[in-house]
């Protein structure tokens, strides 16, 4: 089960620099679990310009997958 976090441009940055928020090179990571980050704009996608000026962001916490053998 995914779970999100609506956070502003400034917590997540600041997420980054706590690095509660870390980037392995591979994925992002937030507490030992991969999550994906994704620009929430107010406008139309054809009028962006940079994707890093969004006002807010969601983080999806994606839960790690075990498997039984």
């Amino acid at each position: 089960m995914e779970r999100e976090l609506i956070v502003t441009r400034e917590e997540l940055i600041k997420l980054f620099d706590d690095e509660v928020i870390t980037d392995t090179g591979r994925a992002w990571m937030m507490q030992g679990v991969q999550v994906d980050i994704i620009a929430l704009h107010d406008i139309e996608p054809k009028f962006l310009q940079d994707i890093t000026k969004a006002e807010f962001y969601k983080i999806i916490l994606k839960p790690s997958k075990s498997f039984k053998i």
